[in-house]
């Protein structure tokens, strides 16, 4: 195996063929949120080239129809019920106070009463004033306590309102707690995310293991065990060097992508690992969002463009009077020079229209 093989199974087994959003969840397990548009947000702009027909929008206005919850995995973002059952309850001290646990109480109360709430409904009932964020600002006590019930199960998401999260009590199915469950479980979960980010290099697999302290803060001195035994199970080869790990049951097959362009989100599994990204593709890519303008070097939101199997440059893209604009760089100094690259890029510019909703070129 080489490293122009191992470039070509990241692309072809986590882009696979479009499916429906139901499937596409399933298939990925979690995917990751980020509420920056530019020119979506970040779990949009990953379910485009996974869901056929996928619009700008669709996970947020179907969620309540959808095998999905909000929650804390190795990041924020999405997991359906199978991932979350997984990770709950989650034990271990509870993020609150001794007093605080009155309020929490009380507020589990009101909530299992109203059935859903809107956090402003429950500030206007127990006026909790605020508290400091973690970025020194000021924000409300009920949206932070709000939120740490959420990620410790007591409630979950079941649809947002103007981008702001509903909340309604979280019951859960009672779960073993012995030592061959939670073996069995944190295996699991080093599975899903091995499917969503393969094939590995040894160090990200690490990484990613070890933010399960996240998902499952109550198991977190038995992550390095789990990482042990995943590098035992996982299929393996070693290419230039390194320790690359994927599903035992995934053959390596090195099938050659289609003549096509992409235009992928900084979060997207493809790229989320910058370590595998720079082996991959040779080049460093940097999300810069919150980089200094005069230190960008890619720009605000660059989405990596990725022709074939070979990540060629990146583009920000961005939407003004309604029509689409793409300022795109190359690591090299000119665009490739293929058959049928510029053709395939105007098709990724105009799915990336129909999927904002924009008029599209032809129609214009």
């Amino acid at each position: 195996m080489t490293l122009a093989d191992l470039r070509r199974f990241a692309v072809t087994r986590s882009l696979f063929a479009a499916t429906t959003l139901q499937r596409a969840l399933d298939a990925l397990g979690f995917v990751q949120a980020d509420p920056i548009r530019a020119p979506a947000r970040a779990q949009d702009l990953t379910l485009r080239h996974r869901v056929t027909g996928y619009r700008a929008g669709d996970l947020e206005r179907r969620y309540a129809t959808l095998d999905v919850h909000e929650d804390f995995f190795v990041n924020y973002g999405f997991v359906t019920h199978a991932v979350q059952a997984l990770m709950h309850p989650r034990g271990g001290p509870a993020p609150w106070t001794a007093a605080r646990g009155r309020h929490v109480r009380a507020l589990l109360d009101f909530v299992r009463a109203r059935g859903s709430v809107h956090p402003r409904e429950v500030d206007d009932h127990f006026s909790h004033g605020t508290v400091t964020n973690y970025w020194g600002g000021s924000s409300s006590a009920t949206t932070h306590l709000l939120d740490a019930m959420h990620y410790r199960g007591l409630l979950r998401v079941v649809r947002r309102e103007g981008g702001i999260r509903i909340y309604a009590v979280h019951e859960h199915a009672p779960a073993r707690q012995d030592a061959v469950s939670r073996r069995v479980r944190l295996d699991a979960l080093v599975d899903v995310i091995v499917q969503n980010y393969a094939p590995l290099p040894s160090a990200s697999l690490s990484t990613l293991v070890r933010r399960l302290r996240y998902a499952v803060p109550q198991w977190t001195g038995e992550l390095d065990r789990s990482l042990q035994r995943a590098k035992k199970r996982l299929a393996h080869a070693r290419v230039d060097g390194i320790d690359w790990y994927w599903p035992a049951d995934d053959g390596a097959v090195s099938t050659e992508p289609g003549s096509t362009v992409r235009l992928l989100a900084p979060f997207d599994p493809v790229v989320w690992d910058r370590r595998r990204f720079e082996l991959l593709w040779g080049w460093a890519y940097r999300f810069e969002a919150y980089t200094p303008v005069p230190k960008r070097k890619l720009g605000y939101y660059a989405l990596p463009l990725l022709w074939r199997d070979r990540v060629v440059g990146w583009a920000n893209v961005s939407v003004t009077n309604g029509a689409l604009r793409a300022d795109i760089g190359y690591i090299v100094a000119h665009p490739p020079r293929d058959r049928g690259y510029r053709h395939a890029l105007d098709e990724e510019l105009e799915r990336i229209r129909v999927f904002l909703g924009l008029e599209s070129r032809s129609g214009e």
